[in-house]
């Protein structure tokens, strides 16, 4: 063994705990923290040689990178839509580095069973049916990826192609209808070789970013009869906004479509009594896509599919060789997901979930929504500041009366909070989403100060 394994290996209690202190130090310190100033430099090194063990690697981080690193698992990192990692799912992250599993296959190992579990639990608390079953994956790209592959499965069997054999090129065009989709919904149709151009875009509702309904109608009834996926939204990135899942399944007593829900953010709605009817229809949808390392507050990454055609996935996913398990009753998760081996991504959310229930969740749920609409109402106090849709949710999207390239910097830099930058209806604007469980409405009012006076 290298003398550096043999050496950390025998001080391993110490090292582990010196990084456990440490990580504590950051963790105290993340109320305060920069949220995301410009990070300075970092001249590259050469590859270590030798190397210098766990405590001059800790060294060497805390020296070199740390101090650039972005307070986002703190309170007031409101760019893009990033929760933070309750104590649990810390915990679970730690344990799922400690025991390494690959959650690939059910032999040897609880670790897929533990899965099951979760997805299980996760499915109860959206409100899907028992005929969904799920999967973990990377994030919502990959969860969109896997419930369009899916989808693209169910249109070859309508038209008695198996494109998993056949690929593609024997399934001709098909069309993707929808109002609002998420760029990954493109990258996800350019991965499976469907291309961009293959999504249609609907009309939405006036001043509006959810779907038109008869103009979804009037879409597929061009269709003539040919089969179609629709990807609907709840939750749309820039005003949270929710296609109406009820109306758009009554679509289908008169056109042949395979429905999938984009819910990355949106499907925690469903924890929230006053916000769980904009998910109304979830549990009737074909797949859905829920980003886990977003408003369940579990470490990057972590996301979970859902779809009610297991068949279909396996008939994509499915992988086989003389040295694995063929697809039982029960498949293996690399019979399921792109990936083969994978880390035991559930552990965190079991972790959250079994520490605080759907009842904590909930009120991670519902503070953000409160802090959301604190600062919502808090900006239009401010001269020029201007709403450019209602608080539906956990995202203020907002116009200001300045630059906002400068303004975003300027807000970065203030290490106060950190906002992105989007473009709605043709206006430039700015985005705060809330789904940290640090988050208060204390926060908001931090954030709102700060605006308060940098645009003065």
């Amino acid at each position: 063994m290298h003398s550096s394994l043999a050496a950390d290996l025998a001080d391993l209690p110490a090292l582990l705990q010196a990084t456990r202190d440490y990580a504590v130090s950051v963790l105290a310190g993340l109320d305060e923290r920069p949220v995301a100033p410009t990070p300075a430099e970092v001249p590259a090194a050469t590859l270590p040689a030798d190397g210098a063990g766990t405590a001059g690697a800790l060294a060497e981080f805390r020296r070199r990178w740390a101090p650039g690193f972005s307070g986002s698992a703190g309170p007031r990192y409101l760019g893009f839509v990033t929760g933070g990692t309750t104590p649990a799912a810390l915990a679970g992250d730690w344990l799922t580095g400690a025991f390494d599993q690959n959650a690939s296959n059910r032999s040897g190992s609880s670790a897929a069973a533990l899965e099951d579990e979760t997805v299980s639990w996760l499915r109860d608390m959206f409100g899907l049916g028992p005929d969904h079953s799920g999967a973990f994956v990377s994030g919502a790209t990959m969860s969109n990826l896997v419930g369009l592959a899916i989808g693209r499965q169910w249109i070859g069997e309508q038209r008695g192609v198996d494109v998993a054999r056949q690929g593609v090129a024997a399934l001709g065009e098909i069309t993707v209808l929808s109002g609002t989709a998420h760029s990954s919904i493109f990258k996800a149709l350019s991965m499976l070789g469907l291309g961009r151009d293959a999504l249609k875009p609907v009309a939405t509702l006036p001043d509006r970013e959810a779907v038109d309904v008869a103009a979804l109608a009037e879409a597929l009834k061009e269709l003539n009869g040919r089969p179609a996926i629709v990807v609907a939204n709840a939750g749309t990135v820039n005003t949270v906004d929710f296609d109406d899942l009820r109306a758009i399944l009554t679509l289908r007593e008169r056109y042949p479509f395979w429905l999938h829900v984009d819910a990355a953010f949106g499907g925690f709605a469903a924890l929230s009594p006053d916000h769980a009817h904009l998910v109304d229809g979830l549990a009737e949808a074909d797949s859905v896509c829920v980003d886990l390392h977003k408003w369940l507050n579990v470490p990057y990454d972590a996301a979970v599919q859902f779809t009610r055609h297991r068949d279909l996935q396996v008939s994509v996913f499915q992988n086989a060789a003389a040295y694995l398990p063929p697809v039982s009753g029960d498949p293996d998760f690399f019979h399921l997901t792109p990936e083969n081996s994978r880390r035991l991504r559930a552990l965190t959310a079991w972790f959250t979930l079994t520490a605080y229930g759907v009842a904590g969740h909930r009120e991670i749920v519902t503070g953000a929504i409160d802090a959301a609409h604190r600062l919502g109402e808090r900006l239009t106090t401010i001269p020029g500041v201007q709403l450019l849709a209602p608080v539906r949710l956990n995202v203020v999207c907002f116009s200001v009366p300045t630059d906002i390239p400068s303004l975003v910097h300027a807000i970065a830099d203030s290490g106060e909070t950190f906002l992105t930058p989007t473009v709605y209806r043709g206006r430039p604007a700015l985005r705060a989403a809330f789904s940290n469980w640090r988050t208060a409405e204390a926060d908001a009012d931090r954030v709102h100060t700060l605006l308060r006076k940098l645009l003065a």
